[in-house]
């Protein structure tokens, strides 16, 4: 090779060299805020507030000014409120829903989709923070089920009381959930606020999921009609209603101490099962329960979390298997199963 050709060669290896390390520190392009703060499982991050004053006024739907600060050392100016029901009363600290300024991600190229729901755990113990990751683990199991899901991924998070300065930063595993909004725009739908909404006017593949995913978990703490712990969803062509779950403390996959069954069911414990049809056809319950059945294992791939010890990833999983084994041959779902 000639000398011109090898320097020729040598430039454009490291012409191609430069680019390509160029490209490796490009930062990833993020639509939204949620997105960006949860790109990847167990993202830390810490959040400073007047918490003892959030504490105090849990019964509001007050917001409270904070400030969100990424690992990294990015700055966010946020406002922060209670939400929740349940857990809104008997949380050490309630669940949250965190607000970001429009501006400031118009700022960063992002979309003005601007909240997002904080689950926390109930409890400031290893207890607490197990049941969230359980809970966590049982949103992305129905990821599974569906194309049409809400977003959970989990957090490490610290809490710094900006009111109570020589108090310790409070570390915890929280659950940063899509807000209705956001998921509404990713699946092109708006959120039906109507109750009662006829089960004719639902997507029944999806609504048949739901019911036996909620079947599945052991969780009867849910409801078509009302609302309940489901968002609806209406889609902008064919004005369909999609259904999608949320809030799963009270299943007996996660087995909170609180829970109770719901007292239609029967059940004395939230480990049993109970079917809620809630007016779907056979048919398509049916068509639930066989679209179920091949994802056996990929439901233990998720429950054999790192961020669970494992005897807890034990547990979920032995209550997955009692589903499985009970439902091997079978086409639809008994009414009630004993664990």
């Amino acid at each position: 090779m000639s000398n011109t050709l090898r320097h020729t060669a040598i430039f454009l290896f490291a012409l191609l060299a430069t680019q390509f390390a160029s490209a490796q520190n490009e930062p990833e392009q993020y639509s939204t805020i949620f997105e960006k703060l949860t790109a990847s499982e167990g993202n830390e991050l810490t959040l400073e507030t007047d918490l003892t004053s959030f504490i105090g006024q849990k019964k509001t739907n007050n917001y409270l000014p904070g400030v969100l600060r990424t690992k990294d050392g990015k700055l966010y100016q946020v406002e922060i409120r209670p939400r929740g029901r349940y857990r809104r009363k008997v949380s050490q600290i309630p669940p949250m829903k965190i607000r970001f300024s429009e501006a400031e991600l118009q700022s960063e190229g992002l979309d003005t989709l601007n909240e997002i729901k904080i689950a926390l755990p109930c409890f400031d113990s290893d207890e607490g923070n197990q049941l969230i990751v359980k809970e966590y683990l049982a949103y992305r199991l129905f990821e599974k089920v569906s194309d049409a899901y809400f977003r959970a991924r989990l957090i490490n998070l610290t809490i710094i009381d900006t009111y109570d300065t020589k108090s310790k930063p409070k570390k915890m595993t929280a659950i940063f959930i899509e807000d209705e909004e956001e998921v509404a725009e990713r699946l092109n739908s708006v959120p039906e606020e109507e109750f009662g909404v006829p089960i004719d006017q639902f997507e029944p593949q999806q609504a048949a999921r739901v019911a036996v995913f909620q079947y599945l978990i052991g969780n009867t703490d849910w409801d078509f009609t009302m609302h309940r712990n489901v968002q609806l969803l209406r889609t902008k062509e064919g004005g369909r209603v999609t259904v999608l779950p949320y809030d799963f403390d009270f299943s007996g996959l996660v087995s909170a101490p609180y829970a109770v069954p719901s007292s239609e069911s029967g059940l004395k414990h939230v480990r049993e099962r109970f079917l809620m049809p809630s007016g779907l056809e056979a048919d398509a319950l049916k068509a639930a329960v066989s679209d179920i059945k091949p994802l056996e294992k990929d439901f233990y791939e998720i429950c054999n979390s790192k961020f669970l010890p494992k005897s807890a990833r034990n547990e979920m999983i032995g209550f997955l298997k009692s589903y499985f084994k009970n439902m091997e041959g079978k086409d639809e779902a008994p009414v009630t199963m004993k664990n």
